[in-house]
């Protein structure tokens, strides 16, 4: 499935716990399947346990995450049905939650998010020597 350096990987997943171990599973593999870094492979599992947890927890209906290699790098690219964007909001130290994004914008070159017709994607672009 991921023999070709230039497939692009897409699954969807449903709006529960075990949903992130196979985002990240996904990601590992093609990862590897590109021979991209090791590091980068772990930051982009961070990043798509974080896109792919705030679609379980805001967004609406079904998600698709779509893995692409691109730039020497990575596209993790995650859709639900949700029209309402992620929030980069400042950390607050008392709370165990709320650092998601600020994670994603630690570890990624760029990220944000494209509004379509069905709801969002949320998609953040990963390159060697990042994070």
């Amino acid at each position: 499935m991921l023999n070709d350096p230039l497939a692009e990987v897409r699954v969807t997943l449903t709006a529960e716990g075990g949903s992130c171990a196979r985002a990240r599973q996904l990601v590992r593999e093609a990862a590897a399947s590109w021979d991209l870094p090791e590091e980068l492979a772990d930051d982009a599992q961070l990043v798509v346990t974080e896109l792919v947890s705030n679609g379980i927890d805001h967004g609406e209906g079904l998600i698709t995450l779509t893995v692409r290699r691109k730039d020497g790098g990575m596209l993790v690219e995650v859709h639900d049905e949700s029209p309402e964007k992620p929030l980069l909001r400042p950390v607050d130290p008392s709370s165990a939650r709320g650092r998601g994004m600020q994670l994603v914008q630690a570890l990624s070159a760029d990220w944000g998010t494209t509004p379509d017709s069905s709801g969002k994607v949320v998609w953040a672009q990963l390159v060697p020597d990042q994070g």
